[in-house]
């Protein structure tokens, strides 16, 4: 199962933690996982290309990425809401494979 964990902080979004794998198909065939990686990439790859990566600290691995927000940006947060959104929506239609978890 894939899980998520926002972490909020005065309502905005301080950390954002996803781990794990879907298990919804043999690895290469996972769209579950696909969808949620591409999603993860998209805004890392998003924030990058803005300039604006000295905002944030991103660790991503193989079933493993945490993007923690160091300072206040007004485009992060509007980049991880859309995250979230994206991440929640999955889980509406994948909710066997999906767990997500806000805190704060």
């Amino acid at each position: 199962m894939i899980k998520s964990n926002i972490v909020l902080e005065n309502g905005k979004i301080k950390e954002f933690n996803v781990f794990g794998h879907a298990n919804y198909a043999k690895k290469g065939e996972d769209i579950v996982c696909a969808a949620v990686s591409s999603a993860i990439l998209v805004t890392a790859n998003a924030i990058e290309h803005l300039g604006l990566s000295q905002v944030i600290d991103l660790t991503v691995k193989d079933g493993f990425f945490k993007l923690i927000v160091n300072k206040e940006n007004d485009t992060v947060q509007k980049l991880l809401e859309n995250l979230e959104y994206t991440i929640v929506d999955l889980e509406k239609q994948y909710p066997k494979y999906i767990k997500n978890q806000k805190e704060g």
